[in-house]
């Protein structure tokens, strides 16, 4: 797709602003809620993991993870940080993939589903994880929040700082110019990360195509399904509502759906 997920070490570290340990504790705790009681997880699968943080840190706490990805270098990125621990590497596409095996839970985070471009595809992706999803399991999809296209004012940014460990990345994920086309919803983000260590500067650059989705578009993927239901929505890690004006995030959780019962979505 691009150079960008091509430098592994250079993604991850412009992601560094995510805290992900609190991230993983959130996704325990929704687990907990929205599954049966006393019904810890003992598995998880991660899908487009990229660098495969949150898998790593659910394998950290003796968890057996799965991480799946397209991409050859995230993938080897990602078993070689995570060698000595309980974590499988798989490489394969989020909208066909078939691990023949089931999970406590499946997580897709920092808004990836962004890369399927038609409700075609959305639905054969949630099509695989309703087959690999345990009966009593959930999936939890962090998607942007819409406000980000659709108020006034975007409620995250699209360029910041991070540093870690003596490198600094200076990151701008999209440029005035790059404009959301009103037909696909389809924009060509131009992504820059320049990533200093010790007074040397190396600069990626890239293009990402973004199809952004909407609230709807994602309750019509569901429904077209069939097998999923929602069982609730957050705007943040920290349980805040999508309608809060602070939210930022639309995190989903799914769950297999019920026979023959309507779902009835719970607003975090």
């Amino acid at each position: 797709m691009t150079g960008i997920y091509d430098d592994p070490r250079a993604y991850e570290l412009a992601c560094a602003f995510r805290d992900i340990p609190a991230e993983v504790d959130a996704l325990v705790r929704w687990s907990a809620r929205h599954r049966p009681a006393d019904t810890p997880v003992r598995t998880i699968l991660e899908l487009a993991a990229g660098p495969a943080e949150h898998a790593r840190e659910f394998a950290l706490r003796d968890i057996a993870a799965t991480a799946l990805d397209l991409n050859p270098a995230m993938c080897a990125y990602a078993a070689e940080r995570g060698a000595g621990l309980p974590l499988q590497v798989v490489r394969g596409d989020m909208s066909d993939f078939q691990l023949g095996r089931r999970f406590d839970l499946i997580i897709t985070m920092l808004d990836s589903t962004a890369h399927l471009m038609t409700l075609d595809t959305f639905v054969a992706h949630l099509d695989r994880v309703a087959e690999h999803v345990a009966g009593d399991g959930i999936y939890v999809l962090e998607m942007s929040h819409p406000a980000d296209r659709l108020a006034e004012r975007a409620r995250s940014s699209s360029a910041w700082r991070v540093a870690r460990d003596g490198e600094r990345a200076d990151v701008r994920w999209g440029e005035p110019d790059d404009v959301l086309d009103p037909i696909t919803q389809i924009v060509e983000d131009h992504v820059t990360i320049a990533v200093t260590v010790n007074e040397t500067t190396r600069v990626l650059r890239g293009v990402v195509p973004y199809r952004f989705w909407t609230a709807t578009e994602l309750d019509a993927a569901v429904r077209l399904c069939g097998s999923l239901e929602v069982a609730a929505q957050y705007g943040d890690f920290a349980d805040l509502g999508v309608g809060d004006p602070a939210a930022w995030r639309l995190i989903t959780v799914l769950r297999p759906a019920a026979q023959g019962a309507a779902a009835q979505p719970g607003i975090g």
